[in-house]
């Protein structure tokens, strides 16, 4: 058999909101090559319209494949996946997603390969347990991003296959809007997260706070935000501010993950999506967690694949095709 046969490739496709990712892994789960490309925001804007953010993805996908395309000379496909709605739930939708399911379709029904529809929460939580290196298993999980904020129990069997069940999470904004509605206000980019980080490292006093408005494991941050930009118009230092929603953001995650995890028994906690990227936050509730639930290990999806990435949508691919040949 020549090495060409011998390399058998997964290809990965996610078309979210506000980023264009394409990635390829092989069987042994080694992550051969991925990229990515955010989708412009005007500036002072708070998002894309969906039909701007389709157009983008139409545009982006193409260029990144070129690239891509390029590790098949020595290897070849053995699957296709992409993600094809937010979550793995009866009526979720949204228009961009149709463009990675149109180009996975097209790709593997070209080259006569299996399509794997996903969905982008499967995603993030494949790339959060394959890169925290957690087994197969029961998790507590918390996605953290501008369009979930959810605390999930999470049960990989069989490989590949995710079992999820919502236990809390936002009433109203998510952590991620939070960030981007008071980074806009102070004047960053949409989307504000890393700037808001760069920022809040410029504290120089922790008497500025924002209320937890926590229930059970139902978590607020529509008080938090209007109390943050009380406080702006109130002449509050930018850095000061930052560290304030970093700090709200993690002790509010901290109380509800303590309320949900009580049942048990889990594994791990694992956090994952983009605002699970930020250092600070990721400190903050460790040691919050120590405190409340010793007993209870944390994880974190590696800062790589925290943010919107195909890597898991590939993944999980190789990991459905393995499981369904008797490999695993």
């Amino acid at each position: 058999m020549d090495g060409k046969a011998e390399r058998r490739l997964f290809l990965g496709l996610d078309t979210s909101a506000y980023t264009t990712a394409v990635a390829l892994v092989d069987r042994e789960e080694r992550l051969i090559w991925e990229k990515r490309l955010l989708l412009p925001v005007k500036e002072g804007a708070l998002g894309l319209r969906q039909s701007e953010a389709v157009f983008a993805h139409l545009q982006n996908l193409p260029r990144l494949w070129a690239e891509g395309a390029a590790f098949l000379k020595n290897a070849s496909l053995e699957a296709v996946a992409a993600a094809t709605r937010p979550r793995p739930v009866e009526g979720s939708y949204m228009p961009v997603f149709k463009v990675s399911e149109a180009f996975g379709i097209f790709t593997a029904q070209t080259l006569g390969l299996k399509f794997l529809p996903s969905s982008h929460q499967e995603g993030h939580l494949i790339a959060g347990l394959w890169s925290a290196g957690l087994p197969p298993g029961r998790t507590l999980v918390a996605h953290l991003s501008g369009g979930t904020t959810e605390i999930l129990s999470v049960n990989e069997s069989p490989p590949g296959t995710l079992a999820i069940r919502r236990l809390g999470g936002s009433a109203d904004l998510h952590a991620g809007q939070f960030v981007d509605r008071v980074g806009v206000a102070l004047g960053l980019q949409f989307p504000a997260g890393p700037q808001l980080e760069r920022l809040a490292q410029g504290e120089k006093s922790e008497n500025i706070t924002l209320p937890v408005a926590v229930k059970g494991a139902q978590i607020s941050f529509s008080g938090p935000e209007s109390q943050a930009r009380r406080l702006l118009a109130q002449g509050c230092p930018g850095a000061d501010l930052a560290r304030a929603v970093e700090r709200c953001i993690a002790d509010s995650l901290a109380e509800a993950l303590s309320h949900a995890s009580r049942p048990g028994p889990y594994q791990a906690v694992l956090v994952v999506g983009g605002v699970a990227a930020n250092n600070y936050i990721r400190e903050r509730l460790r040691s919050a967690l120590l405190l409340t639930r010793p007993d209870l290990k944390i994880f974190f999806a590696a800062a790589p694949f925290s943010a919107d990435n195909a890597v898991g949508i590939a993944i999980q691919a190789a990991r459905k095709m393995r499981s369904r040949a008797g490999c695993v």
